[in-house]
This record gives C-alpha cells, sequence and structure tokens, in this order.
C-alpha cells in the first residue's frame, strides 16, 4: 500500500502535537511546517524542532515570515499578553494574531500542492479555546473551498485538498488523553504565550490556564516547565 504524503502545521504547542501524532498513526508521511514569524514566544520553534525528530517527521521546515510590520497583536507587537483572564470572557483577546491561520494555510497549500499531498492537518479548536475567529468549523470549510478553487493542481482534477482538523469538538482534557493514549510525550510541547527565554511557561495566560485545566482534568500533573511565582 502506497503511503500518502501530508502537512501538519507544527507550532510546538500541546494541541498541534496531537495532531501530528493523529496522523503518523494513521499511517500518513509526515510533513511539518512551522512558522517563525515574529511571535514573542519564539521557544516555540525550538519545541516544534523537538517534536518533529521525536516523531520522526519525513521532512521539518521552517518558514521565515514576520507579521511584527503589521502587529496587531500581543504576539507581534509589544504589548502585554493577557494575564488571569476572567473565565468565561467572551471577547476575543488581543493574543489573536490578526488573518494568522489564513496565511499559514495558505503557505500549507502551496507545499502541499508541491508535495502532491491532497491533506492537511491542523490543530485547531473550537471548545477549550481563546475565541479566535479562524478556528471555527466555518472557517475551516470556508478555506478549504477555496483551496480547491486556487491551484493548478486542483483545477487539473489532479489534488482534493482536504483540511482535517480532527480536535476541532474535543476538549483541552480530551486532546490530552487522546495524546497520551498516542504516546506522546507533552514534556516536549511548549503552550505559553509569554514564556521565559529558557522557554518556562508562565501559567497565566489563556494558553497555559486552559493546558492546566486540561491536566488537572485528567488528573495527572502537567509535565510543562513553569516559572516559579514572585
Amino acid at each position: 500500500m502506497q503511503r500518502v504524503p501530508a502537512v501538519i502545521l507544527l507550532s510546538g504547542g500541546l494541541d498541534s502535537a496531537t495532531v501530528l501524532a493523529q496522523a503518523r498513526h494513521a499511517g500518513y508521511v509526515c510533513h511539518a511546517l512551522t512558522f517563525r514569524y515574529g511571535q514573542r514566544h519564539t521557544p516555540e520553534i525550538e519545541a516544534a524542532r523537538r517534536i518533529a525528530q521525536r516523531l520522526a517527521v519525513a521532512q521539518h521546515m521552517i518558514a521565515d515570515i514576520d507579521l511584527r510590520m503589521f502587529g496587531g497583536s500581543a504576539l507581534t507587537a509589544d504589548i502585554d499578553v493577557p494575564k488571569d483572564r476572567p473565565e468565561g470572557d467572551s471577547g476575543i483577546p488581543i493574543t489573536y494574531v490578526p488573518a494568522r491561520n489564513t496565511i499559514f494555510l495558505s503557505f500549507a497549500l502551496a507545499w502541499a500542492e508541491v508535495l502532491g499531498a491532497s491533506d492537511i492537518f491542523l490543530g485547531v479548536n473550537a471548545i477549550d479555546y481563546s475565541g479566535y475567529p479562524d478556528c471555527r468549523p466555518e472557517y475551516i470549510h470556508a478555506f478549504e473551498a477555496m483551496a480547491n478553487l486556487a491551484t493548478k493542481a486542483a483545477v487539473e482534477g489532479k489534488q482534493r485538498v482536504k483540511i482535517h482538523t480532527p480536535l476541532i469538538e474535543l476538549s483541552k482534557a480530551q486532546i490530552i488523553r487522546l495524546g497520551l493514549d498516542l504516546g506522546l510525550d507533552y514534556s516536549l510541547t511548549l503552550s505559553c504565550y509569554d514564556p521565559s527565554p529558557a522557554g518556562e511557561a508562565c501559567g497565566r495566560c489563556d494558553s497555559c490556564r486552559l493546558r492546566l485545566k486540561g491536566f488537572a482534568e485528567n488528573g495527572i500533573p502537567d509535565p510543562a516547565t513553569y516559572r516559579a511565582a514572585g
């Protein structure tokens, strides 16, 4: 049986690592794509390297783009990362990066066409997440429809792109349990929006709090390293 190539968007965080483990378990030949986009949490790039190496991807590409030229986010501008936000706050936080998933998926689409891959995997989630508009199912469906109008391979009938979002309806606790069942070592991952230069998580940003909640609901400690309070 011929093994099928797939492009996996790999940030270095918990969700994208779980998706990579899933795709690998399903038998795809995984080509991981990470972005150095001017984000303040650059230690996540090293986390992505560790994950890609441990999961033995066929190829790991790190693309350099600079979203700092636009700013507009606490991750790409000199804006404080929100800490200790009240649970249930429905507003879209300032950690939203304008059009980030659209940019990332466009790069993934280009590489998929070159690889002859019809499958792109993305670790977005619409349950335990920060409310980003480009993590919703309707956005993913719209991008997939656009993708199949946008490439030479699709127009010529050689490719039918599928955007896989296997975590989109799972809670963080369910995602963690899935990864553990696949043998994923979550100590390799970094989820924090505002880590120390050494990669220690803050424990107080939205991403850290969702992650900690997910591990707590599984009754197990988070293996990530957190900064000491003070």
